[in-house]
């Protein structure tokens, strides 16, 4: 880097200057940045490590792409590659309490293969390198300059075309010459799959099912036999292709079109044991139909199918000098303290990018890590976690305008309610209702760890979010009423006095510790405590919420009303969160909050967010209490939980503070550092990757922006406009956000203050849209549309 830029690291002229230098690597540039700062990722060099590559995804298929010069590397993966069971896992030693060994019966998500693409390229003579993620398209591109020729590389996964495409091309005839290689990935004590190879083709197929002799199956459980077929496909236009030692080999190409088909044998059929027919007829039909239609026919059913769900919503925040950095640099100048509002909108859109390339409808939910994993034993089996995880996965789902992306988890919502159901396990056995533990696999399966009684309660929420957003009364009654009945009633039955008038939940807990008493007599709060803790605040709260959501549902249906009547009584009794001996939000029912704890659940907020128990207008005393358990907790964190305050804090129409979380959560991490923030790449370090970090915060800066789960007290929905914003957010626009009730609004500020508001109603419903001291009533007809100016 010359010295001009190190004394003016923030000037224009110093960041035009650092896009023309040498880099270290010999990857000289006098590259363009992209049109686009707001939605594009962009890097003058390949990525070195897993987390600086960049994701594609259509729902189901998700692969990494490195953007190498001599050699690319694409990882992939399948959403339903996984080792595990249906059933939970048993400790080994059940007389030992403190021993957590268990029979491996819960599995992993898997890393599927790679792709190596090996080209004569000498890294050297490369310039004008660049590789980048458009999120308008959800395209990954990688283009560079050897001898006067440019190559590029496109890399897509099309949800229609059900592949990852790969499109290769050189500006000059015949100049397109690579060898291809794709493998399997080893899980011992299972061996790859033997490739095999022709002139315009690479397969494997394998099975999760260990060789003879090599695992005990009384204390592993996990290889469930599952089946799985990979081939990659090359449709080359010019030169030659031949099959040589494992590998296809191009010769003098003028562009060469890559499609990668995979999958398994997996259904969602408990009576099938989850699976079905071999994969490979499927794969190799996928294949057909992509290789049938030109490299610009299968683009373009791709923009049209990913650009009809990110286009519905864009943010526009203030550009800075440093929006034309490359990210990596850019998100290091923040770090070191740059303003770069238009960075915070960038992993906003991010998040938007990563929901729709991994949840799609009639596929699995997105895990820990969305669909993206390249360890065979990845943190926390890269599951589905029920405590607060997997539901802040979808918190952004309906406000940021991608319902269908949340079908998913309610498909799996009704899967797993039907395997606990069957589960012999008996502390998931309940007369009415059934309930979860906190780690799960796609199958129904569980990690034996944190029984989760109120999980069942709390993934009900999305089913409600659902309607309130879409208002479809078909959905309503057929999916979501029958869900919130059937938990209503088994909380109903489950509930105990307390000697004073309130009902509580007998075995309650917090996530993930609890109050025990030490040796000295005293009462610490112990991590991973599991032991019960009658009418917990975390329970209470989410009984409340399920409760007031049936109750809701089924006035809105005109059903069951002596078991309404009788709900709306239990909820009034309830237990309800109550202030502390330090001014704090207890956790527990006895006051023994310890105000020097830092710990990253903060389940007795539930009240305030996702729920609506608790907020600062018709709550200011709860509110008060909630700023003092926030700021007791601090906001220094791993990345979900910083989401998770970063939510909690807008919620309180805090916006400088939700402001403060939101820039921790864009602290640059380096792949080799563990930290909380975001890698290069802008997953979420957790660490280690978390993708709910990402959807958290979208979810977050969605809640800064719009919020409307209250309702004022003649009954209609409130829409709070530019309820968070903080000041940093001098001007800006978005448009698109959904609000309960079927609104979507767009807003526009200037100078810190709303300017204009336009709301569409699509059910006609009644409305109040609030902005500080202003109110404004809202009646329009299906289809209505009304514009309000600001002074």
């Amino acid at each position: 880097m010359s010295s001009i830029c190190r004394l003016s690291a923030t000037s224009t002229f110093c960041a035009l200057l650092l896009l023309v230098d040498c880099l270290p690597s010999g990857l000289c540039a006098e590259v363009t940045p992209p049109a686009d700062t707001a939605t594009t990722l962009w890097y003058e060099k390949p990525a070195g490590a897993w987390v600086e590559a960049l994701p594609v995804g259509n729902g189901r298929m998700g692969a990494m792409v490195f953007g190498g010069v001599a050699r690319e590397r694409i990882q992939f993966n399948e959403q339903t590659l996984w080792t595990g069971t249906s059933q939970t896992q048993r400790p080994l030693h059940p007389d030992r309490p403190d021993d957590r060994s268990h029979d491996r019966a819960m599995g992993d998500f898997q890393p599927f293969g790679d792709v190596f693409l090996v080209f004569e390229h000498r890294q050297e003579r490369v310039s004008r390198y660049q590789r980048r993620l458009d999120l308008d398209t959800g395209i990954a591109a990688t283009r560079y300059i050897i001898d006067g020729v440019e190559f590029t590389r496109e890399v897509f996964a099309t949800h229609p075309g059900k592949v990852v495409v790969v499109r290769i091309s050189a500006s000059a005839p015949g100049a397109l010459s690579f060898r291809a290689r794709l493998s399997d990935t080893a899980r011992p004590p299972l061996a790859p799959a033997t490739v095999t190879t022709t002139s315009d083709r690479l397969a494997f197929a394998g099975r999760l099912t260990p060789p003879p002799g090599t695992v005990d199956e009384s204390t592993d459980r996990r290889w469930n036999g599952m089946r799985y077929h990979a081939t990659l496909r090359l449709l080359c236009e010019g030169g030659r292709t031949e099959a040589a030692g494992g590998e296809v080999r191009v010769v003098g190409a003028d562009a060469c079109t890559l499609l990668l088909a995979a999958a398994t044998d997996y259904v969602a059929d408990p009576g099938k044991r989850d699976q079905g027919e071999d994969p490979g007829a499927a794969v190799e039909a996928r294949l057909a139909a992509a290789a049938s239609v030109p490299y610009a026919a299968l683009r373009a059913s791709h923009l049209a199918d990913y650009s009809a769900l990110f286009a519905r919503v864009r943010l526009r925040l203030d550009r800075t000098p440093n929006s034309v950095l490359p990210t990596d640099r850019r998100l290091q100048a923040y770090t070191d303290g740059a303003a770069d509002p238009e960075l915070e909108s960038l992993l906003f859109h991010y998040g938007r990018y990563l929901l729709i390339s991994s949840s799609r409808p009639g596929g699995l939910p997105a895990n820990l890590q969305g669909l993206w994993n390249e360890d065979v034993k990845p943190a926390w089996y890269s599951g589905y976690t029920t405590n607060i995880n997997v539901e802040m996965n979808y918190w952004l789902a309906e406000s940021t305008h991608l319902a269908e992306c949340h079908l998913p988890l309610l498909d799996w919502i009704d899967l797993i309610a039907a395997a606990q159901k069957r589960n012999p396990d008996p502390r998931l056995r309940t007369e009415l209702g059934w309930t979860i533990y906190s780690t799960n696999n796609p199958f129904g399966g569980n990690s034996g760890w944190a029984f989760h009684r109120p999980g069942s309660a709390w993934l009900s929420q999305h089913f409600y979010e659902a309607w309130a957003f879409g208002g479809d009364r078909d959905f309503l009654a057929r999916r979501v009423y029958p869900h919130l009945r059937e938990l209503a009633r088994m909380w109903d039955a489950h509930l105990v006095e307390d000697g004073s008038g309130h009902l509580i939940t007998p075995d309650g807990w917090s996530p993930e510790h609890g109050p025990i008493r030490g040796p000295d007599g005293r009462i610490v709060i112990k991590e991973g405590d599991r032991t019960p803790q009658p009418g917990a605040s975390y329970d209470q709260q989410i009984i409340w919420d399920l409760f007031t959501n049936f109750i809701e549902a089924s006035a809105e249906l005109e059903a069951d009303p002596e078991l309404r009547a009788r709900i709306a009584e239990r909820r009034a009794r309830l237990l309800g969160p109550r202030v502390g001996s330090w001014g704090q939000i207890q956790e527990w029912r006895d006051d023994v909050d310890d105000p020097k704890q830092d710990y990253r659940h903060i389940g007795h907020l539930f009240a305030l967010h996702p729920g609506r128990q608790i907020d600062p207008v018709s709550t200011p005393e709860l509110a008060r209490a909630a700023k003092v358990t926030l700021d007791s907790r601090g906001d220094r964190s791993c990345g979900w939980s910083r989401a998770a305050k970063l939510c909690l804090w807008a919620r309180l129409h805090d916006g400088n503070r939700a402001g403060r979380l939101l820039r921790s959560l864009l602290e640059a991490v380096p792949a080799t550092v563990r930290g909380s923030g975001s890698y290069s790449n802008l997953f979420g370090a957790g660490p280690p990757f978390q993708i709910d970090a990402n959807f958290g915060y979208a979810a977050g800066v969605a809640e800064m922006l719009l919020q409307s789960h209250l309702r004022s007290p003649d009954g209609r929905r409130e829409i709070h406009l530019l309820p968070a914003i903080p000041d940093s957010w001098r001007e800006g626009e978005v448009n698109g956000l959904r609000a309960r009730g079927g609104f979507t609004l767009d807003q526009r500020w200037k100078d810190g203050r709303l300017h204009s508001a336009t709301i569409v109603s699509m059910l006609g419903k009644p409305a109040r849209l609030v902005y500080r001291d202003f109110s404004y009533d809202i009646d329009l007809p299906p289809g209505g549309r009304r514009t309000l100016t600001f002074p």
